[in-house]
């Protein structure tokens, strides 16, 4: 057989089934999760030389502070994803608002997370108050790096978006911004249970 017969009979490709946004993207993701995986490690290590220290200090955050970081992110990251649908339809409009109002939701976390460390200040609780809040500070720490550029990243994504930079056709930035953005979230539904809820 030729290589045009082969051409013929292979199955068409299905334009929905890729990956969304871009190469760097996903390069810049998994990055991201192996080094949450690693810090993940640290966590679970620590558990389990000092047990105690993880039951008491879970006791000793504020449930509500945490629970509301959860809320702003997965809202966050529904107002990105009704974007991203939004500029697939060509409803440009639509796409901004759906943006516009993920990005006001996401600032809502860095707030949160000052709002919170004031308040465990204000109890005693920092970074040398036990392993179990030296380990606490550095994955939310972390985390909160990484949603600062996810941030950022919604900002550049929103003025191109505002400048006509994406169409129903060409919408790859505002799809890697949101794999980024969920990958955040995802990450912090991993945080949220380990410090606020198992320990």
């Amino acid at each position: 057989m030729t290589a045009a017969t082969l051409d013929h009979l292979a199955p068409p490709e299905d334009p929905t089934r890729r990956i969304p946004g871009n190469k760097g993207i996903w390069v810049g993701i998994t990055c991201e999760f192996v080094e949450f995986v690693v810090l993940f490690a640290v966590y679970f290590i620590a558990r389990s030389h000092f047990p105690e220290a993880f039951h008491e200090g879970a006791q000793r955050l504020n449930i509500v502070a945490g629970t509301s970081i959860t809320l702003l992110m997965v809202t966050s990251s529904y107002c990105i994803a009704c974007s991203v649908n939004a500029i697939r339809l060509g409803r440009q409009r639509s796409a901004v608002l759906w943006l516009v109002a993920g990005l006001v939701i996401a600032l809502g976390y860095p707030v949160a997370k000052v709002l919170e460390i004031d308040w465990n200040l204000a109890h005693g609780i920092n970074g040398e108050s036990g392993i179990f809040f030296t380990v606490y500070y550095y994955l939310t720490f972390n985390h909160l790096v990484h949603a600062t550029w996810g941030i950022l990243g919604i900002l550049w994504v929103l003025a191109r978006l505002l400048f006509g930079g994406y169409t129903a056709d060409d919408y790859a930035g505002l799809e890697a911004l949101a794999s980024y953005w969920h990958a955040t979230d995802i990450i912090w539904l991993v945080i949220f249970p380990f410090f606020y809820v198992l320990a």
